[in-house]
């Protein structure tokens, strides 16, 4: 299946409000935040360690999955929010599709995450409460952008899934299914 990613990225942009003044202060802001980045993942991984159902998911990589989750964390401080980062993040949440990792696990991570870089902010740019502000919202955005396009890949497994079943049910073959689909397109 081809994706649109420009799409995407301008889809997921319109729901977060990620801006390019927005993207332009979490570069600003990066140098500050990111040596604390590694503590947030250390955090996060505590939090999911206590939750039983995540345990499966964990067990045995939780170093692996806290290297890459750190190179994420400071990608939102250090990279382009354009198609290849769209595309970077789909591919991660195909990733979770394949493992069967239930979609709230992403929300309720994300919440996790966001708890932890709000009072990091806060307590690095409490003197100056607009840009304190400013950098929140910036990185609610972020955040919000790549959990956007990450779930991405649960709508579009779920929609094959649909699809699956009912050429199971009715007994129709995937090429007669596609050739009706394309004469009903025109």
């Amino acid at each position: 299946m081809t994706h649109d990613f420009e799409k995407l990225t301008q889809y997921a942009k319109s729901f977060t409000g990620l801006t390019t003044e927005s993207e332009k202060l979490l570069k600003e802001v990066g140098p500050q935040i990111i040596p604390s980045l590694s503590s947030v993942t250390e955090t996060f991984y505590a939090a999911l360690a206590l939750i039983p159902e995540t345990k499966p998911y964990l067990e045995g990589r939780v170093e692996a999955l806290q290297a890459m989750h750190t190179q994420w964390l400071e990608g939102l401080f250090t990279k382009d929010f354009d198609t290849s980062y769209t595309e970077a993040m789909y591919k991660v949440g195909d990733v979770h599709v394949k493992v069967k990792l239930p979609v709230e696990f992403m929300s309720g991570g994300m919440t996790l995450i966001n708890n932890q870089l709000i009072p990091l902010v806060v307590n690095l740019y409490s003197n100056d409460p607009e840009k304190c502000t400013k950098v929140l919202s910036a990185i609610n955005a972020a955040t919000g952008f790549s959990l956007l396009t990450m779930q991405q890949s649960y709508q579009e497994a779920s929609i094959a899934e649909e699809l699956e079943r009912f050429l199971k049910i009715s007994g129709m073959s995937q090429k007669l299914f596609s050739n009706l689909a394309a004469a009903y397109k025109d």
